[in-house]
């Protein structure tokens, strides 16, 4: 029964992510059923985890939905990523290990070299590091419920491209508040830590958001 839920998450969460199920769709258990090669059971244990996502959304005597975002919704989403990582960065400069400000600035090199070179599949190389730099980082602030928090508020239909709206001066920095960032840790400065990470998430909004450029319902960490 786990396996069949986990692979009936997987597949619904991809499908949603990728497009293959946008904002409004109705989610239909025995249509999902059909395409996972589960039942409906796992399918609607699937949906219930996907809605505890903010993915999908229960409409009385109706079903499931994928939820549809606006505009505003990001901005949301921006906005609370902002007091939440910056505080994350806070207690990360002063609460880290040795072991993790290495892997961080580890991390940081990646990125910029990446952003440099621009080589074969430079954006999801990047968007790779990315995930795993402020994951980290989130481990690193030592703050238990910070990491659960975030993955509810990076997760929700956002934008899944977000490295692909970013050009090459986005991407240096981009690259370069990361390592800021761990410069600020390595010193144990709270106070830097969060200012360059506030900067960095509004960065990340000007450029999802400054635009017109339609939200698309996927999602990412999008910065």
């Amino acid at each position: 029964m786990a396996a069949a839920v986990e692979k009936a998450y997987a597949a619904i969460r991809e499908g949603i992510l990728g497009g293959k199920y946008p904002g409004g769709s109705h989610l239909k258990a025995e249509d999902l059923a059909d395409a996972v090669g589960v039942s409906r059971t796992p399918v609607r244990e699937a949906l219930r985890r996907l809605h505890a996502e903010g993915l999908v959304d229960f409409v009385a005597n109706r079903g499931a939905y994928v939820l549809s975002w606006e505009r505003s919704d990001a901005e949301e989403v921006f906005s609370l990523r902002m007091v939440l990582e910056s505080f994350g960065a806070e207690q990360a400069a002063v609460r880290r290990s040795p072991e993790q400000l290495a892997r961080l600035r580890e991390l940081a090199e990646r990125m910029s070299l990446a952003a440099r070179e621009r080589g074969e599949h430079h954006l999801e190389v990047i968007a790779e590091l990315n995930t795993e730099f402020h994951q980290l980082l989130h481990d690193a602030s030592g703050v238990k419920r910070l990491g659960p928090l975030l993955k509810t508020i990076i997760q929700i239909p956002l934008t899944m491209r977000t490295f692909i709206r970013y050009d090459d001066e986005d991407l240096q920095r981009s690259a370069a508040h990361h390592c800021e960032i761990v410069a600020a840790i390595e010193r144990r400065d709270s106070e830097w830590a969060g200012a360059v990470m506030r900067s960095h998430i509004a960065a990340a909004r000007h450029v999802i958001l400054g635009s017109d450029a339609q939200i698309v319902a996927s999602a990412s960490d999008a910065a």
